[in-house]
């Protein structure tokens, strides 16, 4: 048995500083070396483990369990996600139907702003309440890919429109796991939470026009962007606060797009934007783009419809759908699911106060559930599409290969940050770094706020970052006196912030727009816009903490 200690240094300062190192060399060798990410990762953990271990004191055995359980953990379920939606574009990409899915999206209008708006914000919100776990990345960015964006702006854009759903991402996912860790009622804090996400769903997509076209553009077509942005905020906050966490993204994200497609056909802007180059920054990201492995040049292809074009994609949503009902997943889960405790680390690690109100040992169990997984649901999507599109199974199975080899440095990379984020949870890196932020005083909203970012930066998930700071959150909030639920919210509401400089979803951001080792450009595109949402984020905390307590009345 192993306690956790949190300032081995005796030094506050010092130890977060030292806790600190991993996520600085991370962020460092990707924004400023140019190192590839997988290298970058590679190098984090490096440092993660000889820190746990010399400095922390935790045994090099159990640090290095640690990360092989994180190493596990980023291949399935996330890794096992990415290779089947990669799969599944692959095959809509060579055989056409890809090609005429985006003509179909382009069709509603010609103006770039909007196909941006309609893509990333309102369809990619619909994958991430299905799926989440990057699904929605790697769809949006190849289709603003086949559009004509260049493959920084597909990342970053797509990125930073994947930040107001994500707290109800993979059927209310992170908030289930927030009520899960903190003790806190589930239907309270997901009412909490629509009382603060709402106002970035109209803000986001606002931020998302003005971050590609400038504040010209932007102004251009606001009452577009304000139709999209109430259609889902609304939906947002009645479903959060009178039913729940479940279904929150779907029902928003399918009013926002069926709202904004009826409001294009009787409003147009006065100036179509056909540039898809982002506004008043160099980029020349499109000539850098890698050749798939295995990839020929498409022969001629019959005339197909755009109902055709969406039918793998429509498979696609229904397989999610069905895999992320809890009562399917239960069922699939009683089929078969092996679990393993991971020996010489279940339950010998020793979460200690003031982390947690009384010393708890870390379970440590790998759940390899893969028939209720959401990649085992994207996997038989994209055969049965594949079916249906004509392939045969000897070509599915070589296309797989070959979407194999082309992730393989995106695997690498998802399954080295989940080692990381395993370490710093196991040794207490974690926990030092949050409580530096606990000690903030009155300005613990903000700060408290820019934990749950700082969580899911780290982790890339807000699941797993509500699952590392939830509790922490509620002691923190009951200690100096501010509503448990407020600041638990408030981890999940800032940690959206986060997912766009993930290191998992820049890689799944890189994978599908085929821009391989630029990471590091990716980051520092969107870091930006990262931090500042996540400021925004803060005030408002701050203000429903001591200006405007009504907006934290919950809804019985």
């Amino acid at each position: 048995m192993w306690q956790q200690v949190y300032d081995p240094l005796s030094s506050s300062a010092l130890s977060t500083i030292v806790a600190g190192i991993p996520v600085a060399v991370l962020l460092m060798a990707l924004a400023f070396f140019h190192v590839r990410a997988h290298l970058a990762a590679g190098l984090a953990l490096v440092a993660g483990i000889g820190i746990a271990a010399l400095v922390f004191g935790m045994p090099a055995d159990m640090a290095g369990k640690a990360a092989g359980y994180g190493i596990a953990a980023g291949l399935f379920p996330i890794g096992w996600i990415v290779l089947n939606i990669i799969f599944l574009h692959r095959l809509t990409t060579l055989n056409g139907y890809f090609s005429v899915l985006q003509n179909s999206l382009a069709g509603v209008t010609e103006d770039r702003r909007l196909q941006l708006l309609l893509v990333a914000f309102c369809f990619g919100a619909f994958f991430e309440g299905a799926a989440g776990f990057g699904t929605p990345v790697a769809v949006t960015g190849a289709i603003l890919m086949g559009l004509g964006f260049s493959p920084l702006a597909a990342s970053g854009l797509a990125l930073i429109a994947n930040t107001a759903p994500v707290a109800y991402g993979a059927l209310g996912s992170p908030v289930i796991a927030l009520s899960a860790v903190s003790g806190l009622d589930l239907l309270q804090l997901s009412a909490m939470i629509g009382r603060q996400l709402p106002f970035f769903s109209i803000l986001v997509p606002f931020w998302l026009i003005w971050a590609f076209a400038g504040f010209r553009g932007m102004r251009e077509i606001w009452p577009a962007i304000l139709v999209a942005g109430v259609s889902f905020a609304i939906p947002q906050y009645l479903v959060s606060n009178y039913h729940g966490p479940w279904l929150v993204d779907v029902i928003a994200s399918i009013v926002s797009m069926t709202t904004l497609t009826l409001f294009l056909k009787m409003w147009k802007p006065k100036n179509i934007w056909t540039s898809t180059a982002l506004g008043k920054r160099k980029d020349d990201s499109a000539s850098q783009v890698s050749a798939e492995p295995g990839a020929a040049p498409a022969p001629a292809l019959p005339a197909i419809s755009q109902a055709r074009a969406w039918m793998p994609w429509i498979f696609l949503s229904v397989f999610v759908f069905i895999w992320g009902i809890p009562e399917v997943k239960k069922v699939l889960d009683g089929l078969w699911a092996w679990k393993y405790p991971i020996p010489g680390l279940h339950n010998l690690v020793m979460k200690v106060p003031p982390v947690v109100a009384k010393a708890t040992p870390e379970a440590a169990v790998f759940n390899f559930n893969i028939l209720s997984m959401a990649g085992t649901g994207i996997f038989l999507s994209a055969l049965v599409a594949g079916l249906v599109m004509g392939y045969s199974l000897p070509r599915m199975l070589r296309e797989y290969w070959n979407t194999i080899k082309l992730v393989k440095f995106s695997l690498l990379t998802i399954c080295a940050m989940f080692a990381v984020g395993y370490l710093t949870k196991y040794s207490g890196l974690d926990a030092t770094l949050g409580l530096a932020f606990a000690h903030t005083g009155v300005l613990y909203p903000m700060f408290g706020t820019l934990l749950g970012w700082l969580g899911v930066a780290l982790t890339g998930s807000d699941t797993a970052a509500n699952v590392l700071f939830g509790s922490l959150q509620r002691t923190t909030a009951e200690q100096i006196g501010l509503p448990p639920n407020l600041m638990a919210a408030a981890n999940s509401s800032g940690g959206v912030m986060g997912k766009m400089i993930d290191a998992q979803s820049i890689v799944v951001a890189s994978t599908a727009t085929k821009w391989y080792g630029h990471e590091g450009e990716i980051l520092r595109y969107v870091f930006f816009h990262s931090i500042a949402l996540a400021v925004l984020v803060g005030v408002l905390v701050t203000l429903q903490a001591y200006v405007y307590p009504f907006t934290m009345m919950v809804v019985k």
